[in-house]
This record gives C-alpha cells, sequence and structure tokens, in this order.
C-alpha cells in the first residue's frame, strides 16, 4: 500500500500481525496507518501487534498516535493484547521514554525472533493432552 511516499505491508502470522512501515510517516499518512491497524486488528488473538518500523525515513509525532491508538484500544478492550516493536531507533526509544509509553510496549530485535517467541509460547509441550 503506498501514497505519500508511506508503504504499509502486513503479514497475517498464527500468534501476530507484522505491520511494516517505510518511508514518509506523517499526519497524512497517521490516518492510513491508524486505519491499517484498525484493519488487521481482529488478525490475532489479543490481538499481537508487531511494528517493524525499520523503513522509515521520516516521521513525526505521527509514529506515536498510532502506536497511543492501538495501546487505548487494547486498554478499552481489557484484553490480553501486546504491541511489540522491531529494532526501534535511539530517537523513537527518547521519544517513547519521554512521553511513559515505552512501558506498554515490548522490544524485540527482529520479527523472526518475535515469531519464534509466539510459537513456542502458543505450543503445548510434547506429550500433553487437551482437556475434552
Amino acid at each position: 500500500m503506498t501514497s505519500n511516499g508511506l508503504r504499509i505491508d502486513t503479514t497475517r502470522h498464527p500468534h501476530c500481525t507484522v505491520l511494516r512501515a517505510g518511508g514518509r510517516l506523517d499526519h497524512a499518512g497517521r490516518v492510513r496507518f491508524s486505519a491499517r491497524v484498525n484493519d488487521v486488528w481482529d488478525w490475532s488473538d489479543g490481538p499481537v501487534l508487531v511494528f517493524d518500523l525499520a523503513e522509515l525515513d521520516f516521521y513525526d509525532s505521527s509514529v506515536i498516535g498510532v502506536l497511543a491508538m492501538a495501546m487505548q484500544r487494547m486498554e478499552e478492550e481489557h484484553g490480553d493484547g501486546r504491541i511489540i516493536l522491531v529494532r526501534p531507533s535511539g530517537h523513537l526509544l527518547d521519544v517513547l521514554r519521554q512521553t511513559d509509553l515505552l512501558a506498554h510496549v515490548d522490544l524485540r530485535d527482529s520479527v523472526a525472533e518475535i515469531l519464534a517467541e509466539l510459537s513456542r509460547a502458543r505450543t503445548p509441550p510434547a506429550g500433553a493432552t487437551t482437556p475434552r
């Protein structure tokens, strides 16, 4: 999905949804990105939303708006959702820290890392039986 220089790619995985953004995330892009988050909200239990923003060339406070919208919705729905940021920039970490939003996100080094972690967490141990 591309317009105004913002690319948004979403991938549905068994235990999470990955949203990759690249290009420019400004006010116009925030509206599109927030709408896309809402579109994929029910793609995973929780939901578990993984944001990979490493390919953003430019972002302003709009990135905080997108993340805050997702955090607020999770809080309102009282679910067991998670927001995971992959390789956030030092600047984004500083802004999240200053706005007290850092405590509401998990940080990981790669999408592969979180996919493996979620797979292990949701896979029953060998020999386990399911209740009848």
